[in-house]
């Protein structure tokens, strides 16, 4: 866990969304098309706070927690910053497997769309999905983040002095089979889990919840910053064509190996 810490004390979460601002539409679209009119949401691993700000925006009330205190911090300022102070409930430093500071139930729906991808072991993986259950109230939605063993396979032939050590085919195989990866660049992006797609909804039903989609948050994301420059060439309104089929197509299962990130949506039984 200071791994992760030590890395989100250094990388700039908040400009990610900014510079991946289709992976927030995409995922904002669908949080609130599912997500009831009103109620007390946890924003579980939610870093500088980008989504809770947006909920709290909505009139929701808002509790967030973080693994990394310095993203707590920074959610403070930006909730100040935004004057949506009176829709938090608290921002607690917290670690997505113990949340012993909540009671069984409080809330009516619950994000976390970070820790997933930050658990190398299944054991810990189980845990943070059980915690999500236990404080979510019976009939509640969960949006949980996941990201694709495949997509990462492609990514490291792509670019693989990017990704190493997943620069010669043996460590990519190895790779392919147990979706852990550790970069072998100090102070990258590290300590990952990848799941296969296949796997998700029944790890999830296995837990207790109930499927109601699977989505991919930016299957954008193939396309380079050329293409990018062609239709921005061809006027904004062109973009926003891309944006809306992105949003539009992101159910498709087919496209889901092709998105960095997938969001789980479910309900607790």
């Amino acid at each position: 866990m200071n791994e992760i810490i030590n890395y989100y004390n250094q990388f700039d979460e908040w400009g990610r969304l900014e510079r991946e601002p289709i992976e927030f539409q995409v995922n904002w679209h669908y949080i609130k098309k599912y997500l009831p009119q009103s109620g007390h949401i946890l924003d579980n691993g939610a870093g500088p706070g980008k989504y809770s700000m947006e909920l709290a925006k909505e009139g929701y009330k808002v509790t967030l927690t973080d693994l990394t205190p310095r993203l707590v911090d920074i959610a403070k300022i930006k909730a100040n910053e935004l004057n949506l102070e009176g829709q938090f409930e608290g921002f607690y430093a917290a670690d997505a497997r113990e949340l012993n500071m909540f009671n069984d139930e409080q809330f009516d729906s619950t994000l976390m769309l970070g820790p997933m991808y930050h658990l190398q072991e299944e054991n810990e993986r189980i845990k943070a999905v059980k915690e999500l259950k236990r404080v979510t109230k019976k009939g509640g939605l969960v949006f949980v983040a996941f990201m694709p063993r495949i997509r990462h396979i492609l990514t490291s032939l792509l670019f693989p002095e990017n990704w190493r050590p997943n620069n010669n085919m043996d460590s990519i195989i190895e790779f392919s089979k147990t979706g852990s990866f550790r970069h072998a660049d100090e102070g990258r992006f590290t300590g990952a889990y990848y799941f296969d797609i296949e796997d998700i909804k029944p790890f999830m039903e296995s837990q207790g919840f109930e499927t109601i989609d699977l989505i991919g948050s930016n299957a954008g994301s193939i396309l380079n910053t050329d293409s990018w420059d062609y239709w921005r060439d061809k006027g904004e309104h062109q973009v926003k064509k891309i944006i809306d089929l992105i949003i539009e197509r992101a159910t498709d299962p087919y496209i889901l190996g092709v998105s960095p990130h997938l969001l789980y949506i479910g309900r607790i039984k």
